[in-house]
């Protein structure tokens, strides 16, 4: 999951980072209003952690603007953010009323600094579950179940020993019920500007995944990309 974290301290916005990226995350970064305007019009990200007290201006003008975009749909050029991209505020501000504006301004969670690390992942899980339409903190398909919380795989009832990034390809696979998602889609959901991606970074995985789940239990779909079958075969 691809996460931008907006923050003009750079000590936390590093250790922010650094601490995500242990957890599985991809994570980008910008330190102002206008720099994370120009990175969600670019990029599709999966949440955005958004500090208030910015250098170049105040986080809830991020934020406001965003849920007024017309998104991706709309035919202006150049693309627009899409208004549904789950943001999480991380701010100093711990009054009732600043937490009250932040989320009736349209924040999808709050949560004031100092924090905890486990309840800030805790708190992005609950919010990357919700805006993916599921209930349940696992993923299941087929025989075949996913654990984001303690990023694991079993299948059958039995432990599946995968690498960081396998877990984080079978997590998008599994994340988009059936519907065909294109090499380049994954890649832009697991990778963040800095990272090296070698050309057939995807293959490898989804091969070494379909050595370990089975070979059925990842199509492609020949020039188009590959998705997980809605029901196992």
């Amino acid at each position: 999951m691809r996460i931008l974290v907006v923050e003009d301290d750079a000590g936390i916005a590093v250790g922010l980072r650094t601490t995500l990226q242990q957890r599985g995350y991809a994570v980008d970064l910008c330190d102002g209003v206008s720099g994370a305007w120009s990175a969600l019009r670019a990029e599709r990200f999966d949440a955005v952690l958004l500090d208030l007290g910015l250098a170049d201006g105040d986080g809830s003008e991020l934020l406001r603007r965003l849920r007024l975009s017309p998104g991706a749909g709309d035919t202006a050029q150049p693309p627009l953010p899409d208004p549904a991209t789950p943001v999480l505020i991380l701010t100093a501000r711990d009054q009732v009323h600043q937490r009250v504006a932040g989320l009736d301004l349209g924040a999808d969670d709050y949560l004031t600094k100092p924090f905890d690390v486990d309840e800030l992942d805790a708190r992005l899980r609950a919010l990357l579950r919700r805006a993916a339409g599921r209930t349940s903190p696992t993923l299941r398909q087929g025989d075949i179940e996913l654990d984001p919380a303690a990023r694991t795989v079993r299948q059958g009832g039995k432990l599946v020993d995968v690498s960081p990034r396998e877990f984080s390809v079978l997590l998008v696979l599994m994340e988009a019920r059936g519907r065909v998602l294109s090499r380049q889609q994954i890649e832009e959901r697991l990778y963040s500007w800095d990272a090296a991606i070698e050309s057939n970074a995807i293959e490898v995985h989804i091969h070494h995944l379909r050595r370990k789940l089975g070979g059925a239990c990842i199509q492609t779909m020949r020039g188009v990309g590959y998705f997980m079958p809605t029901e196992a075969r």
